[in-house]
């Protein structure tokens, strides 16, 4: 069990993993370019004849998944490889620092820039709405952004795992793979049921369950209706999240504790 020593290294790796990447030009530019999208939709509502809530929430939140994503993976699989390049893994494991720490710290610390980044991609949606006179839609809004930040922990989660034993541009593609049949995964069991083929029935079902399931955080096309999920709804996707993330960081400390970095 985890002592008190073990919370403050934890913390310490988190806090530093959260200044490394607040300073990372990356994510300014791409939440940036996010609100700018959250703008132009205001605009392009316009020409939908009083659908500009409508669109500024479906172009919204579809840019805040997407760049979040993309966040999450090309930030997340740097989290241990540039420690790893720049050789100052040495110096932390000099120190009484184990690597499961190391990596609970860069996790919960990179989590921390996501719930920050996710916060104020939300805020733009607000504002755009509350201008277009859209407040309705608002309170369907939060809790897709939740689910959003949900989903991008499993993401983060599988980028370090990947990045713990490949490099930065394999696990990119990698994580990217998951992200994409993780939202299809559940259309591509309905498929091969259809179809009626036993082994490719096999297979979607083994995708299916060991692949996390994002379609269990897709709520935006309801959002865009002033539809928002239950309360239940929301407390299974947090266990859901939390399961994989267990499972996904175990994983990730059992591998980073066979390398060898001498």
């Amino acid at each position: 069990m985890p002592n008190q020593n073990s919370f403050s290294t934890i913390y310490a790796v988190a806090r530093n993993a959260f200044r490394e990447a607040v300073r990372d030009r990356v994510l300014y530019n791409l939440i940036v370019f996010v609100l700018l999208l959250t703008a132009a939709a205001i605009f392009l509502g316009e020409l939908t004849a009083g659908q500009e809530a409508r669109v500024v929430t479906d172009l919204g939140l579809s840019a805040s998944l997407i760049f979040g994503v993309f966040i999450a993976i090309f930030v997340g699989v740097s989290l241990v490889w540039k420690e790893i390049e720049k050789r100052t893994v040495y110096s932390i494991f000099a120190k009484p620092v184990s690597r499961t720490n190391f990596i609970l710290g860069k996790y919960l610390g990179f989590c921390l820039t996501l719930l920050v980044n996710t916060a104020v991609m939300g805020v733009g949606i607000t504002l755009a709405l509350v201008y277009v006179g859209g407040t309705r839609f608002i309170a369907g809004v939060w809790p897709a952004i939740y689910l959003i930040f949900l989903e991008m922990t499993i993401i983060t989660a599988v980028a370090i795992m990947f990045s713990s034993f490949s490099t930065p541009a394999l696990s990119a593609l990698l994580t990217f793979f998951v992200f994409v049949i993780g939202h299809f995964s559940s259309s591509l069991r309905d498929l091969a049921q259809s179809m009626g083929s036993e082994a490719a029935l096999v297979f979607f079902n083994v995708v299916y369950y060991l692949l996390p399931n994002f379609s269990n955080f897709s709520v935006i096309s309801n959002a865009a209706v002033g539809q928002r999920p239950s309360a239940s709804m929301l407390g299974l996707a947090f266990a859901y999240a939390l399961v994989y993330d267990i499972i996904l960081l175990t994983i990730t400390t059992i591998i980073f504790k066979r390398r060898n970095f001498k």
